[in-house]
């Protein structure tokens, strides 16, 4: 199962090159970069950045705070954090893939020396106990079926106190989801958890709900919203599209319907350990 989800994510080739190629075409100089220039395909999350910083304004973070990033992707979520609050983060992901080009774009925007990024799996986390101050969880428990396990480790990980901030896409009322999705092209690697689900396991982990919000409605705009952007005369230099080639029209289509029909829905959780 691992595999197969790291081969999803991972593609061929080098994704820093393909970045580096898409910014350049547009007459980006990877010089003068800013997070901004990467937040299209480097935080492929339901509304992006501006969801990342909606969940770190309560995570309690300063300059000290070392957090953990678990599917850590492409390292946006992580950039993102050490940029605006000054803490360093570790990222954790599957795909080797995407930790190399993780630390690449890291560079390139001059964030390095704030975040690092290290290949594991989420479920056997290759950290001491009560090593971080906080942790952050974006779109990644889809893949993963043991759920019960994740969380338990995050709490090991995790001080008495830290913060844990959730947000992924949950299984809706309105029937089963559509693939392909970004997440799963078929169902052998998509394991969705109801929102009662996701309350019983966080709390049997040893987590206190600080705060629970569903945001399917405003994922379902930004969407529809991102769609129409794509197809003005200057879209995104860099998108999502170069991890996921051909079928990533039908991904977003298929999202945008099941965001509608509330097959899937958008959740985010503030938890302490």
């Amino acid at each position: 199962m691992a595999e197969k989800v790291s081969t999803h994510y991972g593609g061929g080739g080098s994704l820093a090159e393909k970045i580096a190629a898409s910014l350049r075409a547009a007459g980006k100089s990877l010089e003068d970069l800013t997070t901004g220039d990467l937040e299209s395909v480097d935080e492929f999350h339901f509304r992006g950045r501006e969801a990342t910083l909606e969940l770190a304004r309560s995570m309690r973070l300063s300059d000290e705070s070392r957090v953990l990033d678990i599917g850590s992707g492409l390292g946006g979520t992580a950039r993102t954090l050490a940029e605006e609050y000054g803490c360093h983060v570790t990222g954790l992901d599957l795909t080797q893939a995407f930790c190399e080009a993780a630390a690449v774009l890291s560079n390139w925007v001059n964030l390095s020396a704030r975040v690092a990024f290290r290949q594991g799996d989420a479920l056997h986390q290759p950290f001491k106990d009560n090593e971080f101050d906080a942790a952050i969880t974006i779109h990644v428990a889809m893949n993963i079926e043991a759920k019960e396990k994740l969380y338990e480790e995050t709490r090991r990980v995790l001080k008495t106190k830290g913060v844990l901030a959730v947000y992924d896409i949950l299984q809706g009322e309105g029937g089963d989801a559509l693939y392909p999705a970004p997440w799963a092209r078929d169902p052998s690697i998509s394991h969705l958890a109801t929102l009662e689900e996701m309350n019983a396991l966080l709390a049997g982990a040893g987590f206190e709900n600080l705060q629970v919000r569903d945001s399917t409605e405003e994922s379902l705009n930004w969407l529809e919203d991102r769609k129409m952007r794509k197809a003005r005369p200057k879209p995104s230099p860099v998108t999502t599209q170069i991890l996921f080639g051909n079928e990533f029209e039908e991904m977003m289509t298929n999202q945008v319907r099941g965001l509608k029909e509330r097959r899937i829905r958008t959740v985010s959780f503030i938890c302490e350990a």
